[in-house]
């Protein structure tokens, strides 16, 4: 009995370490866009580490380096072209409604 029940038993994975993607000749800078911008969604969100594959180290300096890059206004903080679309097509009252008596 104790045979079939160890059939049915999945089988462990062995631990693998993740690749960072990030070469040891590049710098994790505000000023270095061109890597900054791969760790950046369609939206303008930070992507997380899951995806990137980065260490917890590698993930904290590209957050604060894509925050300081927007604040200095190098990215944007959110992708508007969607929202842009969204409000010609609906217009807008401007000012508080009265109601008439």
């Amino acid at each position: 009995m104790y045979k079939s029940k160890r059939l049915f038993l999945k089988k462990r994975r062995a631990f693998r370490r993740r690749l960072p993607r990030i070469g040891s000749g590049d710098r994790i800078d505000y000023r270095n866009l061109s890597l900054i911008s791969r760790f950046i969604s369609e939206q303008g969100k930070i992507l997380s580490r899951r995806v990137t594959r980065l260490t917890l180290k590698q993930q904290r300096l590209i957050t604060i380096a894509i925050k300081q890059a927007r604040i200095l206004s190098l990215l944007p903080f959110r992708n508007n072209e969607k929202q842009f679309e969204r409000t010609e097509s609906t217009p807008r009252t401007t000012g508080p409604r009265t109601r008439n008596k």
